[in-house]
This record gives structure tokens, C-alpha cells and sequence, in this order.
């Protein structure tokens, strides 16, 4: 079933239909261009500083109120952007589509990544989250048709030695626990969310497909909802802000701006450059939470955007990647 979505449809971004002739169709494009590039700097920056964000929740929420308040959040941030961009309504035979990108990329990616965090170190999680362009880079080529030479492949092998540096280096140690499955879950889902949101974004625009996929997602969350006032009530203002905070700058907007950049660039490019994100992260944790990095963090952040620049540079052919 996933392999005929994968096979059907155009490689336009968009798909103009009977009722919506007069909507513009921007082209893909091979190369980064200003829009995709600030669209993806956008998005890479939003989703690394949700990370301490996330660290400053974990003290008063709990794993599933966590995830559903930051999506609570994100659902009602989109809610008036949709309705003034004059939406395609989603529909009758997509529906099942939204519910299962709804499933992967907000109940099973967030509360897994969630709960996994309570027992994992930062660093194996890091880690392991940092499968995830591998996996989605396997199941591009293998359900999109994509292809990704040699010298691709090379750039996420790069990125993904940085990354694990970066996680060695942690504060922590690197350790694996049972619940560490669970974050490798987390990873996995994401890859095959990003791959099957590819082809929806032949028929919705990335608006379109973030609301209806965000919006199913949450209604799954819902189980959660039954402790999650409790909880806003007993938990400090920081804590509060922080969670509107994930839910409207690394929920709505990055989600957003990262269907943008999909539907523009191939699958396989666009997942390297979540590799991008660890050093991020640790940036920022720097600067917001003190968290002085050491030496190997910063090599292997050197190593990930090396990789990631490996990737995307120009190539004497285009058809290489």
C-alpha cells in the first residue's frame, strides 16, 4: 500500500485540480535557493533549540502531556494561517493518509522520543534521533526513486561520525538502556513521516499537509488529555512559556517551513541536513543553558555540517544526486 503512494502522482510540489486552476505551482529546484535556504535555517534552528526547551518541561510534565500540550499549542498556531490561505480541503480518500502521518510523525515520534529521554542519556538519544537521516535517505531511494551517488553517501557517513562524537562527549556518557528502543522507534517513524509526506505534497501545499497531519496527530494525543490541566495548573511559569514556546516556533513554524523546503528539494538532501541540528543544540545549550561543550561535541559538530556540505555541494552532474 505504502509502495503505491509512493509510485503515484507527479514530481510537481503541487497539483493544480479542477477547483484550485488559478494556484501557483512553484517548481522544484536542484540547487538551495535564498527561500529554501532561509526556510531551512528557519526550521534547523527552531527544532535545535527545542531540546532544551524539552529539558525544562521534563521537570513538571509528563511524557504524553508534554507531547500533547506542544501540539495543542501548534494546532491552534496554524489554525488562522490555514483559513486565510484559502485551504484545499483535504480529502475523503486521504484521510487515512493524514491519521497515519499524524500517528508517525506526532504521537509516535514525540512520546516515544519523550519517554525514552526519562531513562536514556542525552547522548545515546542524540545519537540514536540522529539515525533518522539514514533511515529516511534508505527509503527515499528505495520508494521515491531518489538517488544519492557516492559522494552522498560518503557526506552522511561524515555526519553521522559527527554525531556520534557528539553524543560520546555528552556530560552523561554514552549508554544505552532498554528505553532506548523506544527512541530508535522515535527516529524511524520520522524517516518514513518525511518520505510519505514527499508525495502527499504532489496534491496539498506544505500548509495543507502540516495542518491535517498536525491535527490528526493531536487528536491521537488526546488520550493524554485527561492530567494535562493538572499539570499546566502545578507547573511554574517557565515551564508554561517553555511548552507554548515548543508548540509555536518547533511545532507550527519549523513543520511548516520544513514541508516548505520538501517540496522543493529531494528527500535524501533535505534529511542530511538534520545532522545540522546536534550542533545546534549544543549552541544553544550553551547560551541558554550554560552547558559549556567540550572539545569532542565541538569536533563532532564540525564533522555533521562538513557532512551535511558534502552532501549538498554542486555536482559536475546533476543527476548524481
Amino acid at each position: 500500500m505504502i509502495r503505491r503512494l509512493m509510485r503515484r502522482g507527479s514530481t510537481a510540489p503541487y497539483r493544480s485540480t479542477a477547483s484550485h486552476r488559478n494556484t501557483p505551482s512553484p517548481p522544484p529546484v536542484s540547487r538551495l535557493d535564498w527561500k529554501t535556504s532561509i526556510a531551512l535555517g528557519v526550521a534547523l534552528l527552531c527544532w535545535a533549540s527545542a531540546f532544551p526547551a524539552i529539558r525544562l518541561c521534563v521537570r513538571h510534565f509528563s511524557p504524553g502531556e508534554l507531547a500533547l500540550g506542544r501540539f495543542l499549542t501548534a494546532s491552534l498556531v496554524v489554525a488562522p494561517a490555514l483559513f486565510f490561505s484559502r485551504p484545499r480541503l483535504p480529502r475523503l480518500r486521504d484521510a487515512g493518509w493524514f491519521f497515519l502521518l499524524g500517528f508517525l510523525g506526532y504521537f509516535v515520534y514525540h512520546v516515544c522520543l519523550n519517554f525514552g529521554e526519562t531513562a536514556v542519556t542525552a547522548g545515546a538519544a542524540s545519537f540514536l534521533i540522529n539515525t533518522a537521516p539514514v533511515w529516511a535517505s534508505l527509503l527515499a531511494v528505495a520508494f521515491l526513486g531518489e538517488r544519492l551517488g557516492a559522494r552522498g553517501w560518503i557526506g552522511i557517513g561524515v555526519s553521522f561520525v559527527g554525531a556520534l562524537l557528539i553524543a560520546a562527549s555528552s556530560a552523561e556518557g554514552f549508554g544505552l538502556r532498554p528505553e532506548a528502543l523506544l527512541i530508535l522507534l522515535a527516529a524511524v517513524s520520522a524517516a518514513i513521516y518525511l518520505v510519505l509526506q514527499k508525495k502527499l505534497l504532489d496534491r496539498y501545499r506544505p500548509l495543507e499537509l502540516t495542518a491535517y497531519s498536525m491535527w490528526a496527530g493531536t487528536l491521537l494525543l488526546m488520550v493524554f488529555a485527561p492530567r494535562l490541566p493538572a499539570q499546566v495548573s502545578a507547573a511554574p511559569l517557565g515551564a508554561n512559556l517553555a511548552l507554548i514556546y515548543l508548540g509555536v516556533f518547533p511545532g507550527a513554524l519549523a513543520y511548516v517551513i520544513y514541508a516548505f523546503a520538501l517540496a522543493r528539494l529531494p528527500a535524501t538532501r533535505l534529511a542530511s541536513f538534520l545532522y545540522a541540528v546536534s550542533p545546534l543544540t549544543v549552541v544553544i545549550s550553551w547560551l541558554w543553558l550554560g552547558e559549556v561543550p567540550p572539545t569532542f561535541a565541538l569536533l563532532g559538530g564540525a564533522l555533521a555540517l562538513a557532512g551535511v556540505a558534502l552532501v549538498n555541494a554542486p555536482a559536475r552532474k546533476q543527476t548524481s544526486l
